[in-house]
């Protein structure tokens, strides 16, 4: 789960999986696997990181880049 600001200032927790797209129009428009679309206040880089960052805390960017985990050591 990633927070996001609404326009309004309020905070919306969303769910990192379901995110479809991202754009920016010119305010960010997140649009997400269900068609619900959120307008955010933070750009579209810093959404980037932050599903990156949530994606790393569940172990689901590892498995998705195809990093081996004994890469570099004496296996």
């Amino acid at each position: 789960m990633i927070a996001v600001t609404r326009l309004n200032g309020t905070k919306v927790v969303i769910n990192a999986l379901l995110i479809e797209t991202v754009e920016e129009v010119p305010d960010t428009l997140i649009t997400l696997t269900t068609g619900k679309k959120i307008i955010a206040l933070e750009s579209s880089a810093e959404l980037i990181l932050l599903i990156q960052q949530y994606l790393r805390t569940i172990g689901a960017l590892r498995a998705s880049v195809g990093i081996d985990p004994l890469e570099g050591t004496d296996k």
